[in-house]
């Protein structure tokens, strides 16, 4: 896609988020935008770093070292999206300024220990599995009734000093319909806010929700990270 559409399309999504918060009385500098660059080249990226972003979101822990190493961009922050297995978390302690997907005691503790051969401070989100899909990897918290089992898995994950947790993430349903995400981005925000009450000594406010098809909605709902691939790089090419 040619810089001037990826620019365009940033600084539209940058006024429909802007639109958004404002509507329930947010301030839009307050939610952050990350690129989405999944299955994009690294020229893309730097079309859209021109456009002004700089969060940039990968997936596949590879593919983001690939443009990480070949772009060498300043100023920048790279955040893993994906599903994280446990021989690529080293990977992870090195290249990403965030990781939006911890779900489990044991990559926390080996993030922890890589962390800590490095002496770096990782933040963190709790990816949450809020809709109960099978398809769906994240901590089981589509069950409010089931919330209190999770406390003592997440106070291990927030007793690692090398990991700072910043909040929870999810992914919703796919749907044409942004109203079907409300549901489950509510119940992000509800978790958030139990596990604020239960463990008064971490914090969950941040919340990692909404991608292209979604993402104002997510805003209304609490929103402070947005993750927009295809809205503003356009689809991924066929390679």
């Amino acid at each position: 896609m040619e810089q001037a559409r990826i620019l365009e399309n940033y600084l539209e999504i940058k006024r429909r988020i802007a639109i958004a918060a404002e509507s329930i009385g947010r301030d839009p500098a307050a939610i952050k935008v990350v690129v989405v660059t999944k299955g994009h080249p690294p020229e893309a990226v730097q079309e859209a770093f021109a456009a002004g972003a700089r969060i940039f979101g990968e997936n596949y822990v590879e593919e983001g070292v690939v443009k990480i190493q070949a772009l060498q961009l300043t100023g920048v922050d790279w955040h893993m999206l994906g599903h994280v297995q446990s021989r690529k978390a080293r990977q992870v302690c090195q290249y990403y300024d965030t990781l939006h997907s911890l779900d489990s005691e044991k990559l926390a503790r080996r993030l922890n220990g890589f962390c800590a051969e490095i002496d770096r401070l990782l933040p963190v989100f709790l990816e949450c599995n809020v809709s109960g899909e099978a398809s769906k990897f994240g901590l089981p918290a589509w069950d409010e009734q089931d919330w209190a089992s999770l406390i003592p898995i997440i106070r291990s994950i927030t007793g690692c000093s090398k990991l700072h947790v910043r909040g929870l993430m999810t992914m919703a349903p796919y749907s044409l319909d942004p109203e079907d995400s409300r549901p489950h981005f509510r119940r992000l925000r509800k978790f958030s806010q139990f596990l604020g009450r239960s463990i008064p000594d971490a914090r969950f406010d941040e919340l990692s929700m909404g991608m292209s098809g979604d993402y104002e909605t997510a805003i209304t709902e609490g929103a402070t990270i947005v993750r927009i691939g295809t809205a503003i790089l356009g689809s991924r090419p066929n390679i």
